[in-house]
Formats: structure tokens, C-alpha cells, sequence
């Protein structure tokens, strides 16, 4: 960590010690600014100054003249609200950069649009071209789940696997089955299910373990595509202020990404992860021990050294694991996709290792379990400053929500979840367990790390929308003006340090990002209002002006 630290910001340290020879001269100049630092000593500024990658001062604008000189760029930012580039805690990169390439459903609104949709797309393709990603969501055409007849006879020749919105049910066409193996014939798995018609017969909806063996039978994709796919998703992200991301995908965007960094082509910040229960893949010395200056200046773009798993799926599919059952299906409380004894047994070995783990915990038997495997890990291994996550920690039970504090886990969560979720979830789980439901307040009164991320695709990547909803929770459907389950509404600079400080706190970055400071490096959003002052419904109105990252503009607006 020292070394990291020095190795960071030495050039500017070595130009600081030598002032009383000449005071260093800055490449670029941001002034006439209101700057939230998300730093304690200095909150607010009104400049920086960069040098290279990194900030050189910050603070007041005549304190940053003294570091201009002929050749330094200044940038009035006439006034404007200039914050940390923000870090998505949580997105599935390769899927998103897919679903930006491929038919869009998460907004159709009707049977009819969602059929439309896939036909006009698909009649875009070769014959045997795969269509996937999609992201629908069948609670907005009333609930009705899709089946694979009504894409069928628009998609003959190419078979179709389509996420919900949530990533844990697919619906899957007549060609896509096929080419699973999954028929009439085919049992009922373990862990997940199967749809099936009067007859017995795959509707085309498949969950858990059995969504799984879909999957598994789509090619995996080229590095071409993978490389398309993560240059789209930039351009994505830096539109939304993102300048960092952790990547839970498991589909190797590690790869992809290190050949786009040696390329010079690498536009994001990014911290990637691999499948837990393959933890023997990944090095440890990744994380936190990078051998050579050259692995050091890397890191600073691309690590990894986290490994992610899942105890259950979510709330919309019923997959989620519950103590007591759903209220709209008798008898039914959700699944665990793992066993807990092997997710012990990863964990634990993972953590032997000096790994940081993270795993996917939604429903409140499973993050209770998930909080009692930690407890335990935590009791046979030893102290450490280990960082263990909880991705999502949607539904907790209250007994519960002390324990995130205890044994230091950062719930690694994502408002925009809760003002979708907020429109149906009650009817599923009814009053009582929606009152510690995406429960940002009661976790942050017991001194909890809260770490912002989207989930993206499955949500927007949108700091600013995941802002808006931790402060407000008005629903998407705008029938709970004053916030859904309003006791859990945070306030805005709350908000705030979880989308910068805490997010790089989860991934051991706080050294260098997540809060503008001499020494960190330059990555700054310039924002259209300052979302401290105004009302909160209109904090998902206020644009990303420009984003930088590494003191070099990667986004402007004005240019789009």
C-alpha cells in the first residue's frame, strides 16, 4: 500500500520538496469552478491544478496561478459543479456493451411492442446469428411472462436467449432450446426451472441452473466483439460521468481490456473479477502486491484480484431466497444457486489467498447465511483488512443490518433498483419485510460502507439517477411522491462519497481516486447545477457536462 502510494504521486512529492528551487508549472488549469472534493479537510474549491495524470494543488484560484505558466491550459469552467468522477461499484460490462449493440426491450411496454422489436431486429441478422441480451421486463405489459411462440415464426434461424431486466430468467426460442438440448424429456434442475406449457413442454422461460445450461450453449464470444462491446460501453459510461467501473461480468473482459490498455485504446478505469468458485485462476499479488513499476502504472487503469459469487437469484423472478415464503405463490421461498457449504469452502479458500470476495446475496435467508459464512471466516482465518462485499443486500432482515458494521462488509448496492423494484414489490413480500428493503439508511446509521453501482444492464448507469433515487425513492411509476419506504431516504452528499470515496474504498483505491485531493488522480465530472443545493427531483434533470479522466477530457456534450 506505501509503496503504491509513493509510487503514485513521487514526481509531484520530488516537485513539491524543490518549491524553494521553482515551483512546478501545471498542464492544465481548472478554474472559476465550485469543486466538491469528497474530501473532510478541504471540502470545497474553486481550482486544480494537474500535472501529468494527477492533481498538483487544489484550492483557491489565485492560490493555483502560481502554478501556470505559458504552456498551461486553462479551463474556465464558468462556474460550474465540478465533483470526483464517479465509480460504478457494479456492472456487467460485456453484457452492457452487448445490449447497446442488440435489440433493446427494456422500455417495451406491451406485448405487441416487445414481439415487434425482436422481429425487426432479427431480420437484420445472417441466418445462425444469435440474438441476446434484451433486458425485458414483463411487469410493465401487466406480468404475463413471454413464451418462445411468440417469436418463433420471426426468428427460425436464429436462435434467441433474452435476459429479464433482472439477469435471472431468460426466454429462449425453439432454436435456442434445441441447440441446449432442453425439450420435454429434459428434468426439472436442481437449483433452477424450467417453464413448462399444459403439455409439459419449455415455454422458453428458464431460471436458475437451468437458464445456466442455456447459456453455456451460446459460442463464446470472439475478441473482436469483446473489444466492440467494451468500447461501446465506455462511451457509454464516460456520457454518464463514469470514469471507473468493478466489472462482475465473468465473460473475460480482463483479456479483452489489457489488449486495448497495450493499445493505447483503453478510455475507462476498471476492476474485473472472476467466478468465485474458479478463485485458483486469479493471483493474488493482482490485488494488492503488483511486482514492477509497469504493473503499477497498469493498475492504475486495469486490476484484478476480486472473485464473485452468488447465494440466490432476485426478487422479480422469484429467485431469491426468503425465510418465509412470497405472498403471490403459495409455499414458494426462492432458491439458493449454490450450496453453503461451497460457498463456504470458496470463501474461505479465497480468502486464504488475499483475494477480495464478493457475492450476490438478495433475498434476507440469503443474506443472513451470507453474513454467517463471513462470520466465520472472519473467526478461523484472522483479521485482516480483507474488504468483504455483499452485492445488492436488498432485503434485509433487521436482526441483521448491525452485522454489515461488525464484521466490515461493504454492502455494495443500487438505488435505481429500489424506485423500480418499489412499484411491485410489496405485493410480493408485503409491508412488514419492505420496511429494511434497499435499507441505505438504517445501514449507514449503524456505520455501514455503502459502495453506489447500477448493475448496469440491468439499470441505467447513471450516478445521477442512483443519486436521485437513495434521496428521494420516488418510484418510477410516480405514485410515491415522497419516497417509497421514505424513512430509508439518505442525504445527497451521502449519496455522494458512496458513487466516489466508498466505491473506491470497495476496490483498496481510496490512495489514488475517488476524492479530489494533491496527489490523486485527475478524474473530475463537470456537472450542469450543483446537486448539494437544489431540490432533490431535480437531481435526475442536471447533465454531465464533461468528464475526465486522468486530467484529459474523454466526454463533452457539447461535441456529442
Amino acid at each position: 500500500m506505501l509503496f503504491r502510494t509513493i509510487f503514485n504521486s513521487a514526481f509531484i512529492l520530488f516537485l513539491l520538496a524543490a518549491c524553494s528551487i521553482e515551483t512546478p508549472k501545471a498542464d492544465v488549469i481548472i478554474t472559476n469552478t465550485n469543486i466538491w472534493t469528497a474530501n473532510e479537510k478541504l471540502p470545497r474549491a474553486e481550482a486544480m491544478a494537474i500535472l501529468g495524470d494527477t492533481i498538483l494543488a487544489i484550492g483557491s484560484s489565485q492560490e493555483m496561478a502560481r502554478y501556470k505558466s505559458e504552456a498551461t491550459e486553462v479551463v474556465d469552467a464558468k462556474g460550474r459543479f465540478v465533483v470526483p468522477g464517479f465509480i460504478d461499484a457494479h456492472v456487467h460490462l460485456l453484457m452492457g456493451g452487448n445490449a447497446l449493440l442488440s435489440v433493446a426491450l427494456r422500455d417495451a411496454s406491451t406485448k405487441e411492442e416487445f414481439i415487434k422489436r425482436i422481429a425487426e431486429y432479427t431480420g437484420t441478422l445472417v441466418p445462425g446469428e444469435w440474438v441476446l441480451e434484451g433486458n425485458w421486463d414483463h411487469t410493465l405489459w401487466g406480468g404475463e411472462l413471454p413464451t418462445k411462440e411468440w417469436i418463433d415464426e420471426f426468428t427460425l434461424e436464429n436462435p434467441v436467449v433474452l435476459y429479464r431486466m433482472d439477469g435471472h430468467m431468460v426466454l429462449a426460442n425453439s432454436a435456442a432450446l434445441s441447440i441446449a438440448g432442453i425439450d420435454k424429456r429434459t428434468d426439472t434442475m436442481a437449483a433452477g426451472e424450467i417453464i413448462r406449457d399444459a403439455d409439459g413442454n419449455p415455454s422458453g422461460i428458464l431460471k436458475g441452473s437451468a437458464m445456466t445450461k442455456m447459456l453455456n450453449a451460446i459460442p463464446p464470444m470472439t475478441e473482436a466483439l469483446k473489444k466492440k462491446a467494451i468500447l461501446t460501453a465506455t462511451d457509454y459510461l464516460l456520457s454518464n460521468g463514469v470514469t471507473s467501473v468493478h466489472d462482475v461480468d465473468s465473460l473475460g473482459t480482463y483479456s479483452a481490456a489489457r489488449k486495448l490498455y497495450e493499445n493505447g485504446e483503453l478510455a475507462i478505469r476498471l476492476y474485473t473479477a472472476k467466478p468465485l468458485n474458479r478463485y485458483d485462476e486469479v493471483s493474488s499479488k493482482t490485488l494488492q502486491s503488483p511486482e514492477s513499476a509497469e504493473d503499477l502504472q497498469r493498475n492504475k487503469w486495469l486490476k484484478t484480484g476480486l472473485v464473485k459469487g452468488f447465494v440466490d437469484g432476485s426478487l422479480g423472478s422469484h429467485t431469491a431466497a426468503f425465510k418465509e415464503a412470497y405472498l403471490d405463490s403459495s409455499g414458494d421461498t426462492g432458491f439458493f444457486i449454490a450450496k453453503e457449504e461451497d460457498l463456504y469452502t470458496w470463501i474461505s479458500a479465497a480468502d486464504k489467498k488475499d483475494l477480495q470476495v464478493t457475492v450476490h446475496a438478495i433475498g434476507d435467508k440469503a443474506i443472513a447465511t451470507l453474513l454467517d459464512i463471513y462470520e466465520r471466516i472472519i473467526a478461523e482465518n484472522g483479521r485482516k483488512d480483507r474488504r468483504l462485499r455483499m452485492e445488492h443486500a436488498q432485503h434485509i432482515a433487521p436482526d441483521d443490518i448491525e452485522r454489515f458494521a461488525q464484521f466490515g462488509v461493504i454492502a455494495s448496492v443500487q438505488p435505481y433498483h429500489a424506485i423500480d423494484d418499489g412499484r411491485w414489490a410489496e405485493n410480493l413480500i408485503g409491508p412488514d419485510r419492505i420496511k429494511t428493503t434497499y435499507a441505505f439508511k438504517s445501514l449507514l446509521d449503524e456505520d455501514a460502507t455503502l459502495a453506489f453501482g447500477s448493475d448496469w444492464p440491468v439499470a441505467p448507469a447513471s450516478p445521477l439517477m442512483a443519486i436521485y433515487a437513495a434521496v428521494t425513492r420516488r418510484t418510477l411509476d410516480d405514485k410515491n411522491p415522497e419516497g417509497w419506504v421514505p424513512e430509508q431516504k439518505i442525504t445527497v452528499e451521502q449519496a455522494m462519497f458512496a458513487h466516489t470515496r466508498n466505491a473506491a474504498f470497495a476496490s483498496y483505491d481510496e490512495d489514488r481516486k475517488g476524492s479530489l485531493s494533491e496527489g490523486k488522480l485527475a478524474d473530475f465530472v463537470i456537472l450542469s447545477e450543483d446537486i448539494t443545493t437544489i431540490k432533490g427531483p431535480r437531481i435526475k434533470n442536471v447533465e454531465v457536462l464533461q468528464t475526465y479522466i486522468g486530467g484529459k477530457k474523454r466526454f463533452d456534450r457539447n461535441q456529442q
